[in-house]
Parts: C-alpha cells; structure tokens; sequence
C-alpha cells in the first residue's frame, strides 16, 4: 500500500467562541455521517467552516509541507489528521504509526517532571515502557534540558515545553510524524537541530506532514506542498509550483493592509494653515525606459514625477519621498535638502523627477509617500501616501525577507586544488 493516509471529502465546523471539545464533536458528528443526513451542511448562527471539502492522499515517505496564512485552516487539518478531533462530513484513512507535535503541551501534566511527562507522552504515543526505557537518554540529550528533567515541567518555559515535546515525538520511530508551527518557539540552533532529525527521519522512510510559516524550512526539507486557503486547497503541487502562489496570497494581504491604512490615515495629516497653499496633484512611478507601472523587478530603476501646484509663492520648500515597507518599516528616503542645494522656491504648477536608480528591494509591496514640507521641516505642507508599488525579485526570494539585495562579488580561492595551480574562481550579482 503506497498511501500513508488520504483525505476524502473532509468537512469540518466550528462556532465562534466556543471551546473546541473532541468527544462533543466527535459523538454527533459520528451519528450524521451513519444517518446519512445532510443536516451538517446547514450552517447554525455563529458557525463556519474551518474545513470545507478537501481531499488529498499523501505518499509513504513523502515529506510535506502545509501552507497558508493564520486562520487558513493548516493547524485544523492537522488535528484532523492526529485524530484531536474528527471530521464533521468525510473520511480520513491513515496507516502507519503516527506521532504528532501540534500544540507545545499536548500530552504533557504540569505537575510532573520532565522525566515523568517522557513516559507519559511517550505512552500517549503508542510507545511501550522498555521502548522508551531505551530511548530516554537519547530524548533528554536531544531535548538539551538534562539539567532540568527532575524538574516539574510547570516551571517550564515555552522553549523547554517545545524541546521536550519534540524529542519525544521525533524518538517514537513513527511512520507519519505530524509537525505544526511549534518548532518556531525553540531557539535557532534547537530549530537546526530538529530540522536535521527530520532528515533523518526522511532518509529512514518516515513520512512527514509540516506545518510552518518558516518557508526555507519548508523549501529545504518538502518536495510537495500544499496551499490552504480558506480552509479549501487552493494548489497542491512540487514546493517549486506552490511556492509563487503562496507569495500572490501574502503580497495581496500586505496590499490590503497598506489600503487600509491609507484609508485610516486620509485626511490626518498636519497642516501649517487653515487653507494648503500647495497641492498635490499626481505621483507617477516609471523604470529606466519611461514606461509607467506600479510593479517592478529586480534590477529596474525607479523614477518618480511628483506634480504639484502652489496657489502662492512656498521659500525653500522641502520635498520628502519615503518606500515604506507593509509593516511600516521605512526601507529608503530620499529628500531634497540631504546633500543638494535647497530649492529656492516653488509658485504655479510644476514637476519634480527623482532618480532612485535601482534599489534592489526585497519582493513585496510598499507604500509611496511623498510630502512637502517647510524650510524648517516642523510642519509638512501636504502629504501624499496612495501610490502602491510591488518589487518581484522572482524564483523563491519571499523565504528571506530582505529590506534589500545589494550588487555583491564572491570570490573564491581552492587553496588546495587536485593541481599545483591555484584556481580562483568570481561570482558577481549586480542584479542589471
């Protein structure tokens, strides 16, 4: 049998604010399927679906990744799968020894010790006593807390709770290991080291189902991904295929949240009068060759024309144009009085181009905002924050998140080549 488990048809529901119960779930969702009603299809007041008819069958020994923003419906299937919880409407087969890490607590008892929740996890598991006897010292080791295994785990942290948990889950010699986010609580060296297990363990034959926001995680370790959004599947495919997909739902997200706060922000800013005696009147964004767009690759030039109009003569008006990433992060500023002249005046209509050359900016969206203040700079005159740009750098470059990617030059020396020749060898990103 080559599945290790599939999913067929899987329907799942929840009401908000009520606290997630597996027996209560599980009792009248075990009669609606064996009455064969369709009374689950009816959504009550304050119900909706998590999970909405997806099905998929994973291979033995494929190692996957699930993806997709928070409340897409990742961590549902995941309990789904670990049984936490069952199905409203369809079925899920599974075969094979099955360990799970979906929640940093599961299966542990504050009031034990570590050494004790080891067994008792360990047992929850599927594990026999003398199995774990076996494996205890290789779990401690792992886990890095040995100082600390006679402690009770309640005065534990977060990172302890998640080290332990996992090296638990990754000793039980599982068919299927389940993964979720929670490797993202242990610090970055426990990350390497359990990403190294998980090698491991795909070199032994496990399959493995993860759960992450970490993308070079899941780039690294999953030749398959999946892309949940919704609770529906929007792409399953090689990480490769998925991977750009998943980056249109982010940047689109980030866009929203940028119109957002153009929206929440419009109409806030600053004035040193009651009437403005300049406006705004255009931003346009062009590359190298003149064209005008809002989206731009790696290694195109950015110029802006920022047309005003100045119902009175403005002294030395300073003009102030800031990229700002989604978060807010400020990634450049340019402005007119930082190492040039200050413009002597502006009255009438007019046009300012700026020059930003190529900023090599990490793939995202950013937000334009230009204003013009006074020689002082104490009061902005106007503000302007609608123009939206995206950067693609291409390929995967949404796992890193770089403010941006400068021109660079490797060199490399073989000191000790097969011939008595030494090589050197030059690689040059100039991104042009």
């Amino acid at each position: 049998m080559n599945d290790s488990m599939k999913f067929e048809g899987i329907w799942k529901k929840f009401r908000r604010g009520e606290k997630f119960n597996s027996l209560r779930d599980a009792i009248p969702a075990f009669f609606k399927n064996a009455l064969n009603t369709k009374a689950e299809e009816i959504l009550a007041d304050q119900e909706f679906w998590a999970v909405k008819d997806v099905s998929f069958s994973i291979k033995k020994g494929e190692v996957v990744g699930i993806m997709g923003l928070n409340g897409a419906g990742k961590s549902t299937i995941l309990k789904l799968l670990s049984r936490i919880m069952f199905p409203t409407r369809g079925r899920i087969t599974i075969h094979g020894r099955l360990s799970a890490l979906i929640e940093v607590t599961a299966g542990f008892h504050p009031d034990l010790t570590g050494r004790e929740n080891v067994y008792l996890n360990g047992a929850i598991l599927g594990m026999k006593r003398k199995e774990i006897d076996a494996k205890f010292d290789q779990i401690v080791d792992f886990s890095g807390i040995a100082e600390f295994i006679d402690t009770p785990v309640k005065r534990y942290s977060s990172g302890m709770y998640s080290r332990l948990g996992f090296s638990v889950a990754a000793h039980v010699d599982p068919e299927i290991l389940l993964v979720d986010e929670v490797l993202s609580v242990g610090d970055i060296s426990f990350q390497a080291r359990c990403a190294e297990k998980m090698r491991d363990l795909l070199k032994s034959g496990v399959t493995i189902i993860l759960v992450s926001h970490n993308l070079a995680l899941i780039q690294s370790l999953c030749q398959r991904a999946i892309l949940v959004d919704h609770g529906q599947v929007l792409r399953d495919g090689t990480t490769i295929e998925v991977l750009p997909h998943y980056e249109n739902i982010v940047l689109k997200m980030r866009e929203d949240m940028i119109h957002r706060r153009i929206e929440d922000t419009s109409g806030r800013g600053i004035k040193a009068k009651v009437h403005n005696p300049v406006m705004i009147t255009g931003v346009g964004l062009f590359d190298q060759l003149g064209q005008s767009k809002n989206r731009f690759q790696l290694g195109d030039e950015l110029h802006l024309a920022i047309h005003y109009r100045a119902i009175e003569r403005i002294e030395s008006p300073i003009f102030s144009v800031e990229i700002i990433r989604a978060d807010g992060v400020v990634c450049c500023l340019a402005r007119t009085d930082v190492n040039n002249p200050l413009l002597p005046y502006i009255q009438g209509e007019g046009r300012i181009k700026l020059d930003f050359g190529v900023l090599n900016l990490g793939a995202g969206i950013y937000q334009v905002k230009v204003v013009i203040y006074d020689q002082v700079t104490m009061h902005p005159y106007v503000t302007r924050a609608e123009e939206i740009v995206r950067f693609d750098a291409g390929g995967n470059t949404i796992v890193y998140q770089p403010i941006f990617y400068p021109p660079s030059r490797w060199e490399i020396r073989h000191l000790n080549p097969p011939s008595r020749e030494k090589v050197k060898t030059v690689y040059e990103n100039d991104f042009q």
